[in-house]
């Protein structure tokens, strides 16, 4: 089968197309031919610095659309031939995929697998730091760092869903500022401006919660930006800046808290949670209450041009890979 592998860590020129062997399902595995697979940053992390790699030659990619293959022993509730999603641990990156059982999911009736390539892992993420972490109340206002990528374009949608008053956005560029506010963002602000901006827009309250994605002073800035008895939830360090330590004197003061989220961790530690997340998430989309831009499609073979257009931070909502939709 064709595959994008990587053999050390660098840059996007370190994804090259290989041929292995098709993998066999083992016990309570899925083996998937893959149609599309959605590309994360998570997965330009995994190429420049290792993340989530365990040995290399490493096949990237956490997402993937397709059809099921062959199921292992002990599978049930699946079809050979039927339309799945699903979360891995990596080789998306390819023709076809093994994938436990726990983290495939049926693809909702009326949803393309072009589309259901993005629900895996950026719907079950937007709508748990809303929800389930951030338990958003009616009325609270949202901050959203990265507003105009992959979850940025959906989770915005989904507070706006829960009932949020104002969902404010946080992004690179006029361009993407623009991007923003036709996804429904109330208003949309530069980084190096946001704190100032919450201040403005609020009238010197703050916002109740902050989602955020980039970590280091990014995240030091939007615990700055929180009201009263505010919240901060961080799923992602995509600034590769080192952590850094938060105590009393930050957060007694104003009765702030900050919690983490990984979508990841659940395909390992909670695959039940995951899958209630993912019920409850995917039926945003079947009823049509929130949209899923993909605003780029690559062929497998061109995955370094993906990882070059994400990794310039350019580009906007969601990027493919077409395998063999």
């Amino acid at each position: 089968m064709r595959a994008i592998q990587i053999s050390e860590l660098g840059g996007p020129e370190v994804l090259r197309a290989v041929e292995l062997d098709a993998p066999d399902p083992g016990p309570g595995e899925v083996a998937i031919d893959i149609a599309y697979v959605g590309v994360n940053f998570a997965d330009l992390q995994a190429r420049s610095v290792g993340y989530r790699v365990t040995e290399l030659p490493f096949v990237p990619g956490l997402e993937l659309s397709g059809r099921v293959r062959a199921l292992g022993a002990g599978v049930d509730g699946l079809a050979v031939g039927q339309s799945v999603a699903a979360i891995t641990e990596g080789g998306a990156y390819a023709e076809v995929a093994v994938v436990p059982a726990a983290t495939v999911f049926p693809v909702p009736g009326g949803v393309d697998l072009r589309t259901a390539a993005t629900l895996p892992t950026v719907l079950p993420t937007a709508y748990a730091l809303v929800n389930t972490v951030g338990k958003l109340q009616p009325g609270e206002t949202v901050l959203v760092q990265a507003a105009a990528g992959g979850v940025g374009t959906v989770v915005g949608q989904v507070a706006k869903l829960a009932g949020a008053g104002a969902v404010y956005g946080v992004v690179s560029s006029e361009a993407k500022a623009e991007y923003a506010r036709k996804l429904g963002y109330d208003e949309a602000f530069l980084a190096d401006t946001f704190t100032a901006d919450v201040q403005e827009v609020t009238n010197g309250r703050g916002v109740d919660i902050v989602l955020d994605p980039v970590g280091g002073q990014t995240l030091r800035r939007g615990l700055e930006s929180l009201a009263m008895f505010g919240r901060l939830i961080s799923y992602g360090n995509a600034s590769g800046e080192p952590g850094w330590q938060i105590g009393q004197p930050e957060l007694y003061p104003r009765g702030l808290s900050i919690s983490g989220f990984s979508i990841l961790g659940l395909t390992t530690d909670a695959p039940k949670v995951l899958r209630e997340i993912a019920d409850r998430a995917f039926r945003l989309v079947t009823t049509g209450q929130v949209e899923l831009p993909i605003t780029a499609e690559f062929p497998l073979a061109e995955a370094a041009e993906a990882h070059r257009l994400m990794g310039g931070r350019t580009s906007t909502g969601k990027l493919v890979l077409a395998v063999n939709g």
